[in-house]
């Protein structure tokens, strides 16, 4: 996996300083975390007190089997990353009591909240240590960061969105709304909202050849999908009140057709195919309720069918229901005000979408004479580093190359559909090559993976020990270079696989 360095597109760390906000993002991230889960559990010992057990268990269940789940991913993680101990009476000591202090966290179904800290800690080490120390944990940030993500994604939408349309079932049967009923599924939209808003910042902070999510563009994300969240849950909740059955069969239908949808796009986030589509069925559960990207490039075709088709069936759902209320306690005016809800709600997620997408979104506007084109024009804000800096800082473009590789890159360099640069700044006489800062490559013999997925070395937890062991003991930044598809000299150069 180790080889010498080449002229391949190098991906060098990049390294912002943590900052303040950072850290604050993660306390309140933790701070709603724990309010979802209390409230669900706070309501079920409500339910239990009032013996309405058949909103008892299904309130528990919800908690309990997801919690579960995700607590068995979290520690099978922890055990990967574990390196074999070494010897010595004292080391294998502090090694079995960190077992022990690890399988009591996460029997106590506490792993994420270990990991929050984890990462709050290791953030502001990386923030207080020296250069070389700093940039070892921020790496491991990162790291944690991306595992935090892709867990809390799990749980949100295989526990907080059906709790969250089973309790506005309740509450729309019963005809009235309990404090602890709205407090619940108050913080279980929430939880959905700014997991995707949390989840799609992290990815981007990730990856060096995507601009970084401002605060702003987040907190507009979590407003864009907490009001299409709720219209889409409030939709569900008034049909599946009066046609049970016909419920189950709509949902399965959904994610079957989802599923397939997101499995003819094709996308990239697994090693093998089988996994390729466990992810995908995983996937078509979060398309039930939102629209989340799972695909590299233009996504405002597929956006809009999908929003399309959303409005379509809150439409239906809740014409349904209105039309059909024989047996609900509620008036026709609350139920007027209701339907209103559903559209009301729909429309400001439309809102905020637009918002973000045309103020917001880290590459800038998207509606615009410009967001048609195949040319991204870097702005004047951006400057380029000379070449002698890219060994040591990430860049905010796409990997460079040089310009035998642009003339031999076959295929769909020459068409429009990535996008590539137009630098008004390039040198009209040729600039002599600085040489590189020397230190250790690592080189992967796949090619990169695109966004919206994350690079390999997120993924794959064999590379991360070896990128943390790396920036540990050498004094230069390692650097990781993916096989480059455009160049056949590339292809040659790789000896192993990972």
């Amino acid at each position: 996996m180790m080889a010498a360095e080449s002229d391949g597109g190098l991906v060098a760390p990049r390294y912002p300083r943590y900052s303040l906000r950072d850290g604050v993002w993660v306390v309140v991230a933790l701070l709603v975390f724990f309010s979802d889960g209390a409230s669900d559990l706070w309501l079920a010992v409500d339910y239990l007190q009032q013996h309405r057990f058949s909103c008892f268990w299904p309130t528990v269940l919800l908690v309990l089997l997801p919690s579960l789940l995700t607590q068995s991913l979290s520690f099978s993680w922890v055990v990967t990353d574990r390196s074999p101990s070494p010897p010595g009476g004292n080391r294998v000591c502090c090694r079995l009591c960190a077992w022990i202090l690890q399988g009591s966290v996460h029997l106590l179904q506490l792993g994420q909240v270990w990991r929050y800290l984890r990462a709050l800690y290791l953030g502001l080490q990386s923030r207080w240590q020296s250069e070389q120390q700093s940039r070892h944990f921020y790496w491991r940030m990162m790291f944690e960061s991306a595992d935090i993500s892709m867990l809390r994604l799990l749980e949100t939408f295989l526990k907080s969105a059906p709790q969250l349309v089973l309790q506005l079932c309740i509450m729309v049967q019963q005809g009235h709304v309990e404090p602890l009923q709205g407090l619940s599924a108050s913080a279980s939209l929430l939880s959905l909202a700014w997991m995707i808003a949390s989840y799609q910042k992290v990815l981007r902070d990730s990856r060096d050849d995507k601009m970084p999510m401002s605060y702003k563009g987040a907190v507009v994300q979590i407003l864009w999908h907490l009001f299409t969240i709720a219209a889409r849950a409030l939709a569900f909740s008034l049909f599946a009140s009066e046609f049970h059955l016909y419920f189950g069969i709509f949902i399965v239908t959904h994610w079957c057709l989802m599923t397939f949808w997101i499995i003819q796009g094709e996308t990239d986030f697994c090693m093998s195919r089988w996994e390729e589509i466990i992810y995908n069925m995983v996937l078509g559960i979060i398309y039930i309720f939102c629209w989340f990207n799972v695909r590299e490039g233009r996504t405002r075709c597929r956006m809009t069918s999908y929003y399309i088709i959303v409005l379509t069936e809150n439409v239906v759902l809740t014409v349904l229901w209105y039309y059909n209320r024989n047996n609900s306690p509620l008036g026709d005016f609350y139920a007027l005000l209701i339907v209103c809800s559903v559209f009301c709600s729909f429309a400001l997620g439309v809102f905020f979408m637009l918002l973000y997408y045309s103020l917001l979104h880290p590459n800038g506007p998207m509606f615009g004479p410009s967001s048609s084109s195949c040319v991204f024009t870097e702005g004047p804000e951006a400057p380029q580093a000379p070449l002698s800096e890219a060994t040591e800082s990430l860049p905010r473009t796409l990997p460079r190359t040089t310009e035998h590789e642009r003339d031999m890159a076959p295929g769909d360099r020459d068409s429009c559909g990535p996008v590539f640069q137009v630098r008004s700044s390039i040198p009209q006489t040729p600039v002599t090559r600085l040489p590189r800062a020397q230190g250790p490559v690592i080189r992967i013999d796949l090619p990169r993976k695109k966004y919206p997925a994350w690079d390999a070395h997120f993924i794959d937890r064999r590379l991360r020990k070896t990128i943390l062991a790396l920036e540990y003991t050498s004094p230069a930044t390692p650097r990781v270079q993916y096989r480059s598809l455009g160049t056949s000299q590339e292809l040659t150069e790789y000896e192993t696989t990972v």
